[in-house]
């Protein structure tokens, strides 16, 4: 029986995502193009492969036991494929990212301006979420997080120093409301939050003190998902926020907003860049850890 690599590669994909959409996107097709796919897939072996409802879609008895015996193939002769590729030419293909939004190195222009132009033939594709998921599941070729999140089971790369958050407020507060004196005082003041989505609880402000880390529930007045309402609102002098030092430092550098209470921030590590376990790194994603990694 000869049956289409394109057609396996398509089940891969969608045993690993569940998720027609993502499949789709990831493909460069339509959902559509997926069923028709996986029909005649299913027709050409004379078995059902995947139970689809308007919600869900679940492996059957067979899917599992195709999934189990092609994938590790699939992903050996791809890998295989890529090596051959880089070894007649440049590293190539969309290279997929999901980056923290307070990732601020590694979203710079400056670094992202300088990779495209160093690799013509790789097409970076950048999702800026603050979201913890399976990367690959949802089909990234790897990701950059806070190295305190990332699982245990994914190959981590340092992408920049230590980090340290801080408190800032513009000098503008300061003069009407006082300066704070201790991480405790900031209940007293107008404080402005962020969080990561609308089900999320705002960030917590965190603090230590002789070696002692503690939080303080300032309840912000204002909070948001977005970090540029977030900044454009302390540096009007609406009130008092927290974030990392990177995001605010232009800021503090110009006068704009002032750093506080420093003494209760200590440093912590920083972002790394990780990627799934796999023996053959694709070239694509080796050359943009070489362009990032310190």
């Amino acid at each position: 029986m000869t049956i289409d690599k394109n057609a396996l590669e398509v089940f891969v994909l969608v045993a690993q995502t569940r998720n027609f959409r993502i499949a789709a996107e990831r493909l460069g097709v339509t959902r559509s193009a997926i069923s028709q796919t996986l029909r005649r897939l299913e027709e050409r072996m004379s078995v059902s492969l995947m139970l689809r409802t308007t919600r869900s879609i679940h492996l059957t008895e067979a899917g599992k036991q195709l999934y189990v015996e092609i994938a590790p193939a699939m992903e050996q002769l791809n890998n295989a494929l890529a090596d051959t590729i880089d070894r007649i030419g440049e590293p190539r293909g969309q290279l997929r990212l999901a980056v923290s939004s307070i990732a601020e190195r590694i979203i710079d222009g400056k670094l992202l301006a300088n990779f495209i132009a160093a690799y013509p033939h790789i097409e970076l594709d950048i999702t800026v979420t603050d979201d913890e998921f399976d990367i690959v599941a949802q089909g990234y070729d790897a990701g950059v997080r806070l190295g305190e999140v990332i699982a245990q089971d994914m190959i981590a790369v340092p992408v920049s120093a230590p980090q340290r958050q801080v408190v800032v407020a513009s000098p503008r507060y300061l003069s009407q409301y006082g300066i704070p004196q201790h991480p405790h005082e900031l209940i007293n003041h107008r404080c402005i939050g962020w969080r990561k989505s609308p089900d999320a609880a705002p960030y917590r402000w965190e603090f230590a003190e002789k070696g002692r880390d503690f939080d303080v529930n300032v309840n912000p007045q204002l909070t948001t998902n977005d970090m540029g309402v977030m900044i454009r609102t302390v540096c009007a002098g609406g009130g008092i926020s927290f974030g990392m030092a990177e995001t605010f430092h232009p800021f503090i550098e110009r006068g704009e907003l002032v750093s506080l209470l420093d003494t209760w921030l200590p440093t912590f590590p920083g972002f790394y860049l990780y990627f799934s376990s796999r023996k053959h790194l694709a070239p694509k994603v080796r050359a943009f850890i070489d362009h990032v990694r310190i």
